[in-house]
């Protein structure tokens, strides 16, 4: 006999926290694949009777959903619980109230579901990934990994250059108010969905599926996604992409400003966004910053580059980004031949299409390592990025052009946060073997690509490099070396052109910072000249973009020989420390201040002072902000206090961004431990 069923009780608060979303909040059912959830239900009358009672349950997702495409499912109770299936078991005894124990199979499309209890009841929940089951494509075997790659809402993004990998706070904020919904909203908006949402929808049982369309709907090139990409400084009807501290503010601007696309991005925050929509859906996610990352145009994996005679870049399509950021998700690939399980790299940042779309991957992060082009999705474009070949060219005014020596790799010092903690993790090991190894050689073998080796070797006997100093701070005036050294065995007479420019993380070059030409530097045999170049800020003060950054390069010609070489180096130049000490004691729901201090490091006054704030279950989704009236002169300090109330227990990250006329965008943070 069917079950006469009076009310039912969802137990959100104990469901969601055995399925580790309760952090979403416990005001309705959000639940994982492959794992049981339990409903309790209050008989109108009779009494539920093992072997005799009946409760046909069908789930459905979608607007249309289908036994066909797996969006629909009908079940009767059973004895035990099938996790291989959709199934429903009573779990407690005989009586008027039944505790209902229900189960999606493991590769259920995730989304939002209703639930139809016979013919007396009908309720909502939303399903997720579930990195804790071994049944599902995403499972990951390591209880730290899964706190960081899918729980932790806060992290470190690397930047600045690959000798000084400088860390930048975000906040993912995965859990905060509006955000898985916002991030189901990105799922439905995606085109696949508009012309099939069907088929589409069946498809969310995939990962693989799912982080695809997350690469091409994060940025909004080809649909209604999230993010506007834009890498000049005029950041007009938006914002800088500097002044970003997380994904919630984005992610809620884009749905309640009916999907549209939110001003501006660059590759850091396409990637940051995407991890924390990844981690929202339960997918491991984590950001990875590539160092000399290339970016190959024509898929030959070779970067062509071409200088002028004053040594300075000539515009060309393929381009060395100074570092680049993308998503590396966890899951399995049934789809390919074995041993490519694992992490998979993907790029929401619009570089070039993939299947008529601005997206990329995902790519497993053991083919690139193998020089495996031929496996979906992308591989010879993410290859290249860390292993592509250099070739430089000097553009000469007679319209002839001459091949350069130049000492330049890519990928390198591939980064991400370290598990657990803020320190760098290097996993340059993951994407490329050893430089000069023999499975090197093998990989690029196996990618029909010229071994970069060979390029080394064709060092004529002049060697060039530039060498800095550790006094590199903003503000302050600072010299830089190229170094010239005399390997043959005879006298050198040589032309050394040694020029700065301010440029952008991305390689767009801005105006010159300081420029020394020198027409006869002679060298002995044997012999080393270092000749600096004095940086003042007076200079480059007004060129520096918000990267801080300053393009050092040194040309040097061979009278001789007419020999060519190049030397180039980024280097990042040090904001000041933002201190912060928290007032009070750290309390969940109690109120507490951050002091905020900063030393103007400039020669010149600070005047429109701001300070913000924003932390996950710190300020409530909100970025708080303390604005200065005060001007402050150099070397003295601003000071400012906000206020903010943590609404969760546990580690917190209070990420700190201070702004003014002259020093934008220095970002800071503070770890605090929340207390019941």
């Amino acid at each position: 006999r069917a079950l006469d069923i009076a009310r039912w009780d969802l137990q959100c608060e104990l469901n969601n926290t055995h399925h580790r979303t309760d952090l979403n909040g416990v005001d309705r059912l959000i639940v994982r694949r492959g794992q049981p959830f339990t409903v309790n239900l209050q008989l109108h009358s009779g009494v539920y009777q093992p072997g005799a009672s009946s409760l046909v349950c069908t789930v459905e997702t979608g607007p249309h959903p289908s036994d066909q495409y797996g969006t629909r499912a009908s079940f009767d109770l059973s004895a035990n619980i099938d996790t291989s299936c959709w199934s429903a078991a009573v779990t407690g005894p005989p009586g008027n109230m039944v505790a209902l124990s229900i189960c999606s199979p493991p590769d259920a499309p995730i989304g939002r579901y209703t639930l139809t209890l016979g013919h007396s009841g009908r309720f909502e929940f939303i399903l997720l990934f579930n990195p804790w089951c071994p049944g599902d494509a995403v499972y990951m075997d390591n209880e730290e990994s899964l706190k960081e790659y899918v729980l932790c809402q806060d992290g470190i993004i690397f930047r600045g250059n690959y000798k000084l990998p400088l860390p930048t706070p975000w906040n993912f904020g995965q859990f905060e108010t509006g955000i898985l919904d916002a991030c189901l909203r990105i799922l439905d908006m995606n085109p696949k969905y508009l012309r099939n949402p069907g088929k589409d929808c069946s498809g969310r049982r995939n990962p693989i599926y799912v982080c695809r369309v997350l690469s091409a709907m994060v940025n909004c090139n080809d649909d209604q996604g999230v993010l506007l990409g834009k890498w000049t400084d005029d950041y007009e009807g938006g914002v800088s992409p500097m002044s970003w501290k997380g994904s919630v503010e984005i992610l809620q601007n884009w749905d309640r400003n009916a999907c549209q696309p939110v001003r501006y991005g660059q590759c850091w925050v396409f990637a940051a966004v995407a991890c924390s929509v990844s981690r929202a859906l339960g997918i491991p996610c984590r950001v990875v910053t590539n160092y000399l990352s290339a970016h190959d145009t024509n898929a030959n994996l070779v970067i062509e580059r071409y200088i002028n005679e004053d040594g300075q870049p000539i515009r060309s399509r393929d381009m060395i980004w100074n570092y680049h950021c993308w998503v590396e998700s966890w899951m399995t690939r049934p789809d390919l031949k074995s041993g490519f399980d694992g992490w998979q790299a993907s790029d929401p940042t619009p570089q070039e299409k993939s299947e008529g779309v601005y997206c990329c991957g995902p790519i497993p992060v053991k083919a690139i390592k193998e020089g495996e082009l031929m496996i979906k999705y992308d591989a010879p474009f993410v290859f290249a990025e860390v292993n592509a070949d250099v070739v430089t060219f000097m553009q000469k005014k007679d319209g002839n052009t001459e091949k350069v020596t130049a000492a330049t790799l890519v990928g390198q010092k591939i980064s991400t946060k370290n598990v657990g903690n803020d320190k760098r993790e290097d996993i340059t090991h993951l994407y490329k073997y050893p430089e000069g190894s023999a499975e090197e050689r093998e990989a690029f073998k196996k990618a029909n690509h010229q071994n970069k080796l060979l390029q080394q070797q064709e060092n004529q006997g002049l060697h060039l490099t530039i060498k800095v100093t550790s006094e590199m701070r903003k503000g302050c005036d600072f010299d830089v070396y190229a170094v010239v050294t005399n390997n043959t065995p005879s006298e050198k007479k040589c032309r050394l052109v040694f020029g700065s420019t301010s440029v952008s993380y991305n390689g767009v070059l801005g105006e010159n910072c300081g420029f020394k030409d020198l027409l006869n530097v002679e060298l002995q045999p044997g012999g080393e000249r270092r000749v600096p170049l004095r940086l003042n800020y007076s200079k480059y003060g007004g060129a520096l973009t918000e990267d801080n950054l300053i393009r050092l390069a040194a040309l040097l010609i061979d009278y001789t020989t007419r020999d060519i070489t190049l030397a180039v180096r980024n280097i990042v130049l040090e904001n000041p420390e933002i201190k912060v000490r928290i007032l009070g004691e750290p309390k969940e729901n109690r109120k507490l201040a951050a002091e905020l201090t900063l030393q103007n490091p400039l020669p010149e006054p600070l005047e429109s002072c701001c300070f913000s704030i924003e932390g996950a279950n710190l300020t409530g989704g909100r970025v708080l902000t303390e604005r200065l009236d005060s001007v402050v002169g150099p070397g003295e300090h601003v000071k400012a206090k906000i206020y903010f109330t943590p609404t969760h227990f546990g580690l917190r990250k209070l990420v700190v961004d201070f702004n003014s006329n002259k020093l934008c965008h220095v970002k800071g943070y503070r770890n605090v431990i929340i207390g019941k």
